[in-house]
């Protein structure tokens, strides 16, 4: 990954974690990685915890399936499941898979936020 992209995904988890905080959510985690892979951001708001994938592009998105897999869903499932265990403050919390695209135009971001995107399977 070159140094441009890693930049221009930091900035559009920036720009999620900045928006989920004006929503009155309160970032728990970024960049949460574990051995199975990496949540964005954990971000959590009264008995909610919310793990999200960001995505961000300078073009238009293709078909949002063959972004976020199958495979990468079980990966951040496994990943939120660490999350869980190991910060026991979140764990009578409701919490769901969300996903952020971040289109980047020139200064200026769209989101397009999908809660509840995927669910975690077995």
């Amino acid at each position: 990954m070159s140094t441009t992209t890693k930049h221009l995904g930091n900035t559009g988890e920036q720009f999620v974690a900045e928006t989920l905080q004006q929503q009155g959510f309160t970032i728990a985690a970024h960049n949460y990685q574990k051995q199975a892979g990496e949540i964005d951001v954990i971000a959590c708001k009264k008995d909610l915890v919310v793990f999200v994938e960001v995505k961000t592009r300078t073009s238009f998105f293709c078909d949002t399936g063959k972004i976020i897999t199958p495979t990468k869903q079980k990966k951040i499932a496994t990943v939120a499941k660490h999350f869980l265990a190991t910060h026991t403050q979140y764990e009578d919390k409701n919490y769901r898979f969300d996903v952020a695209f971040v289109q980047k135009k020139e200064n200026t971001f769209d989101l397009t936020y999908i809660p509840d995107a995927f669910q975690a399977h077995e």
